[in-house]
């Protein structure tokens, strides 16, 4: 089939299947007399692996590893089970950082009048918490501080 109908079937675009193809993450696809890739029913079932494995949050370099360890018959599942609990670790602290954002977000419009006057403190926090003039090797440190502690009203 071609690369239209491997992307209906899959789930994945046209463009990230030449993308996957040019990485390295699936194999280059059979090509017909005309040039046109040609792929087969095991294609897909790689592609709607993939699929799920980036709905569930794993980078390209771990779905490497998710797919070796699946075309791998002696694999040992702690080895897939090690993956998964990085991943849910790793979207933890994700979810943890975007909560905190939020809540700052939150105090930050709270502080806020917004009424018709240019005074405001959501911009005043924007511009205090920008960074500072970059170091002798030209690197600019970052403010490490909590979210809540920069508010500023």
């Amino acid at each position: 089939m071609n690369i239209g109908d491997a992307s209906s079937r899959s789930g994945v675009s046209a463009k990230m299947i030449r993308y996957y193809e040019q990485i390295g993450l699936i194999p280059p696809a059979r090509r017909t007399a005309s040039g046109y890739r040609d792929y087969a029913e095991a294609d897909i079932h790689m592609l709607r692996f993939i699929a799920r494995a980036r709905d569930l949050g794993f980078p390209v370099a771990e779905i490497t590893d998710l797919l070796d360890l699946w075309r791998d018959t002696g694999r040992r599942s702690a080895d897939v089970k090690a993956l998964a609990q990085a991943r849910v670790r790793d979207l933890r602290q994700k979810i943890a950082h975007l909560q905190e954002m939020a809540e700052t977000l939150e105090d930050l419009a709270r502080s806020c009048a917004g009424n018709d006057r240019p005074e405001c403190p959501i911009l005043r926090n924007l511009e205090a918490a920008t960074s500072p003039a970059p170091d002798d090797c030209g690197h600019h440190a970052r403010n490490r501080t909590h979210p809540k502690e920069r508010i500023t009203s």
